[in-house]
């Protein structure tokens, strides 16, 4: 049988953390005056930690020192992780847990490439760290989404070419990071957010076997 790498994203494909990561970013906008909406959420998608803020800067046209860059950020990470503390298996999204354990069936190489710094306790909480071969986070790149850098690693790490490895998505970046790659791209989430993905899915519950098998034979 052949074996591929399938590469999960982990915020909005594994897990739904972006209303966590919205509240922390929402307090630290407040304390500055920005107005930080559902919509400006979107702008942080697949996007690392620094350059989230950045963004949050720019929405409120604001310079800041470094020492003021850096206190902020640890405080957004320190406010997300107080939501992740009851985190369990509830919080994985439907339909994933089939497909993670059909990949495991088929012996198929599974590995985490997320821009989350969170990754490993996030997967250890909900249960299913397990399932994964290799993950690689945040605290394994240098180079943020659309760069390909973190789906590239997982891939390397499992031993298997770009060119069979499958990317599961819900951010632009992160689909343009999979076709940079020469990756398949899967996205999940809206066809017209994500229209850039090989193929598009509102969320898991829309993928069946015969789709992942049509994927582990191409």
């Amino acid at each position: 049988m052949n074996t591929k790498a399938f590469i999960f994203d982990l915020d909005g494909v594994i897990v739904d953390t972006a209303k966590y990561h919205y509240l922390a970013w929402q307090k630290i906008a407040n304390a500055l005056n920005i107005d930080f909406t559902h919509e400006h959420n979107e702008l942080l998608k697949g996007v690392s930690r620094v350059r989230s803020l950045d963004i949050i800067l720019e929405l409120g046209n604001i310079q800041a020192s470094q020492e003021d860059k850096d206190k902020w950020l640890i405080q957004k990470n320190e406010d997300y992780l107080t939501y992740l503390v009851d985190m369990d298996e509830s919080e994985i999204l439907p339909g994933v847990l089939p497909i993670l354990q059909f990949l495991k069936e088929k012996k198929q190489a599974i590995a985490l490439g997320s821009a989350s710094k969170n990754a490993r306790p996030i997967l250890e909480k909900t249960g299913i760290i397990s399932y994964f071969d290799v993950i690689v986070d945040g605290n394994d790149v240098t180079n943020a989404k659309p760069d390909p850098e973190v789906f590239l690693k997982a891939a390397r790490l499992l031993n298997i070419s770009p060119e069979d490895a499958i990317v599961f998505e819900d951010s632009v970046a992160g689909v343009q990071a999979a076709n940079i790659g020469k990756m398949t791209s899967v996205g999940i989430g809206s066809k017209t957010v994500l229209h850039e993905a090989k193929y598009i899915f509102e969320d898991f519950t829309f993928i069946d076997q015969n789709f992942i098998e049509s994927l582990i034979t191409k």
